[in-house]
């Protein structure tokens, strides 16, 4: 099956050359998150927890564009910009899985874009 880009009607937009979904051979890869507003494409201020929460909601959002949901994504990887919010940002993050959780990888980055606290990417298999 050739790579696809499904449309993404309500999640963030790319702010860059870089496709928010990606499609190919039953999985769905969606791009690293910030936590952005869709609304408006506006940051949503607040700590790392208030950040993850927004991340993981806007993967949710652009899961059903693509009609799926929490409990489809397989792996995800976090990207902190300070260790020391793992704890908050794990309760934030728990908070969406009502099954088993995916496999995930977390790591303290130098910086992330624009000032964030938090990246969230996920591969989710369809």
């Amino acid at each position: 099956m050739p790579k696809s880009v499904p449309t993404i009607s309500h999640g963030p937009k790319p702010v860059g050359p870089y496709s928010v979904v990606t499609e190919a051979n039953g999985f769905v890869f969606v791009s690293g998150q910030v936590a952005l507003d869709p609304a408006t494409h506006t940051r949503v201020e607040g700590d790392a927890a208030t950040e993850a929460e927004r991340v993981m909601t806007n993967i949710g959002t652009i899961l059903g564009d693509v009609g799926l949901g929490y409990d489809d994504i397989v792996k995800t990887t976090i990207f902190l910009v300070d260790i020391a919010d793992f704890a908050a940002v794990n309760a934030a993050y728990g908070k969406f899985f009502t099954g088993p959780p995916p496999a995930r990888s977390t790591f303290q980055v130098a910086a992330l874009p624009a000032g964030f606290k938090v990246e969230i990417e996920a591969i989710v298999a369809r």
